[in-house]
């Protein structure tokens, strides 16, 4: 058989459109609806992930994401050919994580997808996130308010029973 002549899916292959990013630069809500942004749109949702201040009942002071870059992109680029296999009138797929030391409050992921409809929208943002969550290969650690500390794939959150 001819491999060369048989179709195959590339699940990294995306719109040249999207976005995908890991960066040490704080995230901007306002940059990420722009890259998602298009005529076609009649909805941009985004997901914001951002550090909260307990995890489990355990004051968090703060938290410390690490990744392996390349992968995590190919991870990114993969979900959003997976969205566009299953919708397929997204416009746009947008994925940017934040590394490094971040503070209570701070943006670490946005996920957005611009789609002619809503429901679609919506339904592969979620997607996307989730995806995410369980397939790239992204750490975090907690710093507690008591002084201790705990590195954490953040799949295993979710894994776990935890909500992270």
């Amino acid at each position: 058989m001819d491999l060369s002549t048989t179709p195959r899916t590339n699940l990294t292959q995306t719109n040249s459109q999207d976005s995908f990013a890991i960066t040490f630069a704080p995230l901007s809500l306002e940059e990420i609806y722009r890259l998602a942004d298009d005529s076609a749109n009649g909805a941009v949702v985004i997901m914001s992930g951002t550090v909260r201040d307990r995890t489990d009942g355990k004051p968090v002071i703060s938290l410390k994401y690490q990744c392996y870059e390349p992968m995590a992109l190919t991870v990114f680029r993969s979900i959003a050919a997976q969205i566009r296999q299953r919708w397929q009138d997204i416009n746009k797929v947008v994925i940017h994580h934040r590394v490094g030391h971040l503070q209570i409050g701070e943006i670490s992921v946005l996920v957005a997808v611009g789609c002619p409809h809503r429901a679609e929208a919506f339904e592969a943002c979620r997607y996307a996130i989730d995806t995410l969550k369980h397939n790239a290969p992204i750490w975090k650690k907690e710093y507690w308010a008591d002084g201790s500390s705990s590195w954490v794939s953040i799949g295993a959150c979710e894994q776990n029973g935890n909500i992270c």
